[in-house]
C-alpha cells in the first residue's frame, strides 16, 4: 500500500494514485477490501489516544495497527469513509475499544456507497 501524506485532500496536490480529488480514483485491493467490509457492516469501531489524530482499529489484530491506521486515513482523503469520534459505537464490547480514551465509529460515507456499488456492478474483486 503506498503512502497517501501526499494528498491535499481537494487542493489538487494529490499523488499519482489517490484520486482523492480527481474524477478518476485508485484503490490498492485492501481498500478494495476493507470498503467490502464495511458494505457489509454500516458501522465499525474506531477508537483514538488522547492528543493523537491517529485512527486505531484493532479487529485484525494490533500487530496490523499500522496498516489500518494508514488504510483509514487514506480512505477518508478520498472521501469513501467517514471517521466520526462524538459517536461511539453502542453495544459494542471489544477488549481493545474498551481500552481506547476515545472511542468513536467509522461508516462509509456517499461517494464511498456509490463506489462499492460501481466495483460490484464492474464485479471487482480483492
Amino acid at each position: 500500500m503506498r503512502d497517501c501524506t501526499s494528498c491535499g485532500g481537494c487542493g489538487g496536490s494529490c499523488g499519482s494514485g489517490c484520486g482523492g480529488c480527481a474524477k478518476s480514483l485508485s484503490l490498492t485491493p485492501e481498500e478494495i477490501a476493507f470498503l467490502q467490509q464495511l458494505g457489509q457492516l454500516p458501522f465499525l469501531p474506531l477508537g483514538r489516544t488522547m492528543g493523537d489524530l491517529t485512527p486505531i482499529y484493532l479487529e485484525e489484530g494490533e500487530e496490523n495497527r499500522e496498516f489500518y491506521s494508514l488504510l483509514l486515513q487514506c480512505l477518508e482523503k478520498k472521501g469513501l469513509v467517514s471517521l466520526d469520534y462524538d459517536q461511539p459505537l453502542k453495544g459494542y464490547e471489544g477488549a481493545w475499544y474498551a481500552a481506547c480514551p476515545i472511542r468513536g465509529s467509522m461508516a462509509l460515507t456517499q461517494r464511498g456507497q456509490q463506489v462499492l456499488a460501481l466495483l460490484e456492478y464492474q464485479g471487482a474483486e480483492e
